[in-house]
């Protein structure tokens, strides 16, 4: 992993800062306490070059059993949502084509995260916005073990929906950027 950067910064304080403090994903603070989260910097803009990368990561994470998960940074080349949309339909096929289907899942995050159906204003986009745009990579065994052992996983949508609504954008928005200071 390389050194830390502004960009890996910010996007670790986002993680605790939104993620974690708010309870969005309320199997991250765990992670953070065991420090078993890698955040990976992708300097690559081209979607191939980037897929390569992805491969790499998991290939890291199928040798590396301490390392939950990475959250996969990508902060060139893909700032339109759409284009990040793009991205990640070819690494989810590229994660079936290499047998990694049932190994790994990705989780994607955006600056403009903007749910299919939703307004781009409305304040629940916020549940995947991020400083940059990122893949996460998650161990499918780990996610079903944290599922099982939680008292209502089916509902944590629907709270981050209504959480975020009930704080407002602009709240998030000012979050968000907080993070990148």
């Amino acid at each position: 992993m390389s050194e830390q950067t502004n960009i890996t910064t910010h996007t670790q304080n986002w993680v605790s800062r939104v993620i974690v403090k708010y309870n969005i994903c309320p199997f991250a603070r765990r992670e953070v306490e065991l420090g078993s989260i890698r955040y990976v910097e992708i300097n690559a803009s081209k979607k191939k070059q980037i897929l390569e990368k992805l491969i790499e990561e998991c290939e890291f994470l199928d040798a590396n059993s301490t390392v939950e998960t990475t959250l996969f940074i990508i902060p060139e080349g893909l700032l339109l949502f759409y284009d990040f949309l793009d991205l990640l339909d070819l690494a989810n096929d590229l994660l079936f084509e290499q047998g990694y289907e049932g190994v790994y899942q990705l989780a994607s995050f955006h600056p403009d995260y903007c749910f299919d159906g939703i307004d781009a204003d409305d304040a629940s986009n916020y549940t995947n916005r991020s400083p940059y745009p990122t893949l996460h990579i998650i161990r499918e065994s780990s996610m079903e073990i944290a599922l099982k052992n939680h008292a209502d996983a089916d509902a944590i949508p629907e709270r981050n929906i209504e959480f975020t609504r009930k704080k407002g954008g602009a709240f998030f928005a000012d979050l968000l950027s907080g993070c990148c200071k």
